[in-house]
């Protein structure tokens, strides 16, 4: 039987001072002691067994390789390569929940949607990922949404597509567990980094107020920041804690069904619990607690709302989210060729998240009354026509050919660039361009809406190099 979530009747103060024992010691193990005051110097064996550990990343390129797979200890060292071998025996097992036939027909809902899939998760998902301070101060500190958003964004995608593909999460030709397990031990680096240690040693030293350190490096890397930043666990709890990993969890399945909801193109409720189910499955791969998941919309819908407003209760001084926000909603304009069309993804982000969190994020300035008009006209007219047309073919909607199409333009220049790709093992990547080409008609779309999209995206296959020659401006 699975175990119902007991999210209710947890305290969120106390998931704030957890975060996720296995990582957090094999990162322990890794790295070692920090020196105990001040800069540890360029030359520390902590940067070289964190650039190793990068490294070896890249052996994991599927889940088969993950079965009989051993760290080498030419430079990590006995100690530190056996705690990487024994993370990746123990983390890549599912739990005895899971369900394949729920997974797999996650897996279908989310590739069926396509574009849209990626539409949605670029605008609803990552926006309310940012809203609470506490997520944002850590993105702001490292600099990769304001300075390096494109980064950020391909490599939120190189988890969730392999994640979501077939196979992702119970076959060995699949990838998803691979860089679900990579995304897992980041997080326990980067919240020894910040503590510089190990999370139980900061609860045991009380520490309320780790003080920032000057960087003796002109160009520091984002480790180093990372390391120099400082941070007060009286106030903030453990960086990338439980509540902030389960929050962030929810913005990749509540979020992304609450907006297809809003776009009128709702999925049966059994195919919405499937897609939590999955979502709770790497969940659990990247060691959040099973209390903390949802399986029902309306289990996330509270949950989700509890843990906003306690996120958005801890409020920082400058607040770091509208930087954050106006550089992922920038990028996006970048990919659409009309200009008119350039801020529809705010329209839409703020359409799909709400005002609260359209004001959170800075989206709440004006746009060219053109652009709004626009917006708005497209959304009633769609909605219209889709109430009436589903009386006689249920899974018509023009709503989703409109968003396939900014989700075209939007893969095309960022996600599936080839002069920059996705940072997957090439097979995968392979896998990926396949299931990007298979994307180019909408199966449940009428021949005429495909040659509208035909027309506002690219004839034939969705192939990223011919798109971007023939969508640039």
């Amino acid at each position: 039987m699975t175990p119902q979530p007991s999210a209710p009747n947890l305290s969120f103060q106390d998931m704030r001072r957890h975060a996720d024992p296995l990582g957090d010691g094999t990162i322990a193990r890794i790295l070692g002691d920090w020196p105990t005051q001040g800069w540890p110097g360029d030359d520390a064996p902590q940067w070289k067994r964190i650039a190793e550990v990068n490294r070896l990343f890249g052996e994991w390129a599927d889940n088969a390789s993950l079965l009989h797979w051993q760290a080498p200890s030419m430079v990590l060292g006995e100690e530190a390569a056996q705690a990487l071998t024994d993370y990746v025996r123990q983390a890549q097992a599912l739990p005895p929940w899971a369900d394949p036939q729920k997974i797999q027909r996650a897996e279908r809902l989310f590739m069926e949607h396509g574009a849209l899939s990626c539409i949605l998760l670029f605008c609803s998902s990552l926006p309310e990922c940012y809203v609470r301070p506490d997520l944002a101060d850590v993105l702001h500190t490292a600099g990769q949404l304001e300075q390096h958003t494109e980064y950020r964004i391909r490599s939120t995608a190189a988890m969730i597509f392999p994640v979501m593909m077939r196979g992702g999460l119970d076959a060995m030709g699949g990838a998803g567990i691979a860089q679900t397990l990579k995304v897992r031990l980041i997080h326990s680096t980067i919240r020894n980094l910040i503590l510089r240690g190990a999370p139980p040693d900061a609860l045991q030293a009380c520490l309320s107020a780790l003080p920032p350190l000057a960087q003796p490096a002109a160009k520091p890397t984002l480790y180093q920041t990372l390391f120099a930043r400082g941070w007060n666990v009286a106030d903030s709890g453990l960086p990338c804690n439980q509540e902030e990993l389960a929050y962030t969890l929810l913005t990749f399945s509540h979020v992304f069904l609450r907006s297809l909801r809003r776009l009128g193109i709702g999925l049966p409720r059994a195919d919405e619990e499937a897609y939590l189910h999955a979502w709770n499955v790497v969940g659990h791969v990247l060691g959040i607690e099973r209390g903390l998941m949802a399986d029902t919309m309306e289990q996330a819908a509270s949950l989700f709302a509890r843990m906003q407003a306690q996120g958005r209760s801890q409020a920082l001084v400058p607040d770091p989210r509208p930087a954050l926000g106006t550089a992922l909603m920038q990028t996006m304009a970048q990919s659409i060729p009309w200009p008119v069309v350039q801020p529809i993804p705010v329209l839409l982000t703020r359409y799909l998240c709400g005002r609260e969190t359209a004001h959170d994020l800075g989206l709440d300035r004006r746009v060219p009354l053109a652009s709004s008009a626009l917006f708005w006209a497209m959304l009633l007219l769609a909605r219209g026509i889709d109430t009436l047309v589903r009386r006689w073919r249920p899974r018509f909607s023009i709503s989703r050919t409109l968003t396939r199409v900014l989700g075209y333009h939007f893969m095309s220049r960022v996600l599936m660039s080839q002069t920059r790709p996705l940072q997957l093992p090439d097979g995968l990547l392979n896998q990926l361009d396949a299931v990007v080409k298979g994307w180019s008609e909408d199966p449940h779309a009428p021949a005429w809406l495909n040659q509208l999209e035909d027309r506002l995206t690219t004839h034939g296959s969705w192939n990223p190099g011919v798109a971007r020659s023939r969508a640039a401006p």
